[in-house]
């Protein structure tokens, strides 16, 4: 039985173009983090060496770092392993994660080896966010932007990887899931991230007190769970959004935190539309400062600030 459920046009094209020997030497997969990149990744390098995605090969090569970037040393290394002849057979894998963490230099520094590699050599890079990425690299790439997964196929995911759950249960994490398959993981297996979403839950609720000291009290609180920072925005941006949508439509059934649903409801009665779409920009910005790599601490410490004068 096929694991890997949904993006079933890319995974025919692929096959197709494998299958032809037209695939192009470059790929960049995009879309949401937990949408099922990795996956793909994998999924064509084993299409390319005519291989069993389940296992692992010595001539598939996967680079990630859990550093906020890959600089120029780095690309460098992949580079260098590029332009190894393949171990096995005549093809050879290069798949880096995360590719929105390669700075300005290292795309640069990547570019010609992007163009031509050697013979036998494809590249398959994954990102969260492509406009982090260079167009002149995006131009060299064969792009496949990965869609969220239709309600069934999410429920779908859940009974062939989680048999064990009940039907509440699966509707609770299809709702969550939001249409992306690693969301449904983190709720039902991931402590860390669920601690982050009671966190997360309460600060919008103190926010509301105007109390200055939740700034010393939750930066501290955030500042425990490092590289984190997407998971803990995201999660703040999920409850607003459940929020307006409740405050609009009082509709249960498309609150993706429903487990949350009475936390919902009581906010949507203490937050006006107004200040929902301050909170919205302020985390919009801290996103961006993130991006810029501003300390965790300083950042935290401003978008507290900021929340609270909302």
């Amino acid at each position: 039985m096929d694991n890997f459920i949904g993006h079933d046009l890319v995974r025919s094209w692929v096959k197709a173009a494998v299958k032809s020997g037209a695939l192009p030497h470059a790929h960049l997969i995009t879309g949401q983090d937990g949408i099922g990149k990795s996956y793909l990744a994998r999924e064509i390098a084993a299409d390319i060496l005519g291989v069993s995605p389940v296992k692992k090969y010595v001539d598939i090569i996967e680079y990630r770092t859990d550093k906020r970037s890959f600089g120029v040393d780095e690309v460098r290394d992949i580079i260098e392993e590029v332009n190894k002849k393949p171990f096995e057979g005549n093809k050879k894998v290069i798949i880096i994660y995360h590719g929105e963490k390669l700075t300005v230099q290292a795309q640069n520094a990547f570019l010609k080896t992007i163009e031509e590699p050697p013979k036998g050599i494809h590249i398959i890079i994954t990102t969260d966010s492509s406009e982090l990425l260079l167009d002149t690299i995006k131009s060299r790439c064969q792009i496949h932007k990965l869609l969220r997964l239709s309600k069934k196929q999410i429920k779908d995911f859940l009974r062939l990887h989680y048999p064990d759950l009940d039907e509440e249960m699966i509707n609770l994490a299809s709702a969550f899931s939001d249409g992306i398959p690693g969301r449904s993981e983190k709720f039902l297996k991931d402590e860390e991230f669920n601690n982050i979403r009671n966190i997360t839950l309460k600060m919008l609720k103190d926010i509301l007190t105007k109390d200055e000291t939740l700034v010393i009290k939750y930066e501290q609180e955030l500042a425990k769970y490092k590289n984190k920072e997407e998971d803990i925005l995201n999660s703040l941006l999920s409850y607003i959004r459940d929020i307006m949508i409740y405050k609009d439509l009082e509709n249960s059934k498309i609150i993706i935190n429903r487990d949350k649903l009475e936390d919902v409801k009581q906010l949507s009665n203490m937050f006006s539309y107004s200040k929902l779409y301050e909170l919205i920009e302020v985390i919009n910005k801290s996103r961006e400062a993130f991006f810029s790599n501003v300390s965790a601490a300083v950042t935290y410490d401003i978008m507290l600030l900021n929340m609270l004068e909302v």
